[in-house]
């Protein structure tokens, strides 16, 4: 049970730091807009998906906490 509890205490502040780097990614997506027989009108588009500052914060305290209770027991 230690072992599992400071694992998942790591990954959480992997992911908190990583999060409070990055703080989003950006995709493009392929959109048909229109096809009128043989003729198809696309278009691409960015999207962009932000990662809340206060996400990587939460992340990275719990992984701390969940770190020092795995040592602890």
């Amino acid at each position: 049970m230690k072992s599992i509890t400071t694992m998942l205490g790591i990954i959480l502040i992997l992911t908190g730091i990583a999060t409070l780097v990055y703080q989003g990614f950006t995709y493009t997506k392929h959109e048909q807009i229109a096809q009128i027989g043989d003729i198809q009108v696309t278009a691409n588009t960015q999207k962009t998906v932000y990662f809340p500052p206060i996400l990587g914060g939460v992340c990275f305290v719990a992984g701390i906490v969940l770190v020092v209770v795995g040592r602890k027991n």
